[in-house]
C-alpha cells in the first residue's frame, strides 16, 4: 500500500530492543510478545540452522489441520511400517504391523518425541514420508516460513533439513492460534504405550512461568533446543533457542529468557476495537472519505524500564475507489518498532460508501480535473 499519513507520534514509546542488555549462551535465539508480536530477543534469529525434534512441530501441525478439516479422527488407526519400526533415536515403540490410533501417535510425538510415530503419521497422511515432506514444505511457505526447507517428518539430521529460529516461532504462533481444540497435548506430562511409560522432555512445563508447550530438540549437529510458549498474567511469550550444551542449560536458558520477558516488559492498550482512528478518502463515492477503525484492541509492548519514541502510518492506496463496504479491510495501521520492525494492524471502513451514480461521477471529474476540487 501507498503511504497514507503519519497519525500520530510518540503516544506511549515502544521498543523492540531489550530495556537491559541480554546475553544468551544460545546459538541462535528468538523471543516474541506473541499478542503484539513485538520482538524481545534476537540472536541469529533468521540464520539456518537444524532444528533437530523441533522440527517436529510441523508434523503436528499438518496433523492437527487434517483432525480440524475432518479429513482424519483421533479414532483412526494408522498402519505401522517397516520402515517406522525401524526409525532409531527416539521413539514411542511402535511395532511393525499393528494399527495404532492418530492420538495415541500424537502423544507419542509430542511427549515422547517418537520418531517411529512421525513416520507413522506421515506415511498415513501422505503415503510417503517424502510426499509428506513436500506438504511440510507447502504449509511452511503458506504460514510464512521464510528460511526453512524439511526433507523428513522426524528432524532426523540431513543437510537440507533447515529452518530458523523465527519460523519455529511463527509455527509455534500458528499452533497455538490455529487449533486451541488440540494445543492442550503439549502440555501433558507423560505418557505410557505399550506399557513404557515416558516422560515429557520439556522441562519447564507448568510451575509459576505458565509454560504449556512446545517442544525440545537435541542432535549431535544442532545441540540442544526447545521452542517454548508460557502465558503468564494475560500475556503470552513464544521463545526459541537453540545450540546449547545440555538438558540443563536448556532448561535454565528457557527459564532465564522467559522471567527476563515478563519481567522487563508489559503491554498496554492504547486504542479500543471499534475506536475511530482515521479517515481514508474515496474516489467517486457519495461521501468524500470513510473513517477507520480496528476490530479488535489494538496493543503495544513496552519496556518497564524506558519508552522510546514510536510512530504510527495509517498506509492506503489513495483515493478508495467506492463502492466500499462496512467491514472492509482498506487500510493498515502501522506501528514503527524502534530497531525497524512493524507492527500491521488491519484497519477496516466504518460505514458503507455507495458508487456516484454516472452524472455524479462526471460532476466529480469536472470538480477534480477543472476546478481542483
Amino acid at each position: 500500500m501507498n503511504k497514507g499519513f503519519i497519525l500520530l507520534v510518540a503516544l506511549f514509546g515502544l521498543a523492540t530492543f531489550p530495556a537491559v542488555a541480554m546475553e544468551t549462551a544460545a546459538k541462535q535465539a528468538f523471543m516474541m510478545d506473541a499478542d503484539t508480536h513485538t520482538v524481545l530477543l534476537n540472536k541469529n534469529a533468521d540464520e539456518q540452522m537444524h532444528p533437530s525434534s523441533m522440527s517436529k512441530l510441523m508434523t503436528v501441525y499438518i496433523a492437527f489441520q487434517r483432525l480440524k478439516e475432518g479429513r482424519m479422527k483421533l479414532t483412526d488407526e494408522l498402519a505401522v511400517s517397516e520402515k517406522a519400526w525401524k526409525m532409531q533415536g527416539s521413539k514411542t515403540f511402535v511395532h511393525v504391523g499393528d494399527k495404532v490410533p492418530v492420538e495415541e501417535l500424537l502423544h507419542g510425538i509430542i511427549i515422547q518425541s517418537g520418531n517411529d510415530a512421525c513416520v507413522v503419521i506421515a506415511e498415513g497422511i501422505s503415503g510417503s514420508e517424502e510426499a509428506f515432506a513436500a506438504e511440510m514444505n507447502k504449509v511452511a511457505k503458506e504460514i510464512g516460513m521464510t528460511g526453512s526447507n524439511f526433507v523428513n517428518a522426524t528432524g532426523w539430521p540431513d543437510e537440507g533439513h533447515m529452518t530458523t529460529a523465527r519460523d519455529l516461532a511463527i509455527l509455534a504462533k500458528h499452533l497455538i492460534n490455529d487449533f486451541p481444540e488440540y494445543y492442550h497435548y503439549f502440555a501433558v506430562p507423560e505418557h505410557t504405550y505399550n506399557n513404557i511409560r515416558q516422560y515429557n522432555r520439556n522441562l519447564l512445563l507448568g510451575g509459576d512461568l505458565g509454560v504449556d508447550g512446545l517442544k525440545t530438540g537435541h542432535t549431535e549437529v544442532a545441540g540442544y533446543g526447545i521452542t517454548l510458549s508460557a502465558k503468564k498474567d494475560g500475556r503470552r511469550l513464544i521463545l526459541v533457542v537453540n545450540g546449547l550444551t545440555s538438558e540443563k542449560e536448556r532448561k535454565e536458558e528457557g527459564d532465564r529468557l522467559l522471567r527476563y520477558g515478563f519481567r522487563e516488559f508489559t503491554n498496554k492498550k492504547i486504542l479500543s476495537k471499534g475506536q475511530h482512528i482515521s479517515e481514508a478518502a474515496v474516489w467517486f463515492g457519495e461521501k468524500q472519505s470513510v473513517g477507520l477503525l480496528s476490530d479488535t484492541d489494538i496493543m503495544v509492548t513496552v519496556p518497564h524500564a524506558k519508552a522510546p519514541d514510536m510512530k504510527f502510518t495509517v498506509k492506503y492506496n489513495e483515493p478508495v475507489p467506492a463502492p466500499v463496504a462496512k467491514g472492509s479491510h482498506i487500510a493498515d495501521l502501522v506501528i514503527s518498532h524502534a530497531d525497524g520492525a512493524q507492527q500491521t494492524v488491519p484497519l477496516l471502513a466504518a460505514e458503507d460508501v455507495a458508487k456516484l451514480s454516472g452524472f455524479g461521477r462526471i460532476k466529480a471529474m469536472f470538480s477534480h480535473y477543472l476546478l481542483g476540487k
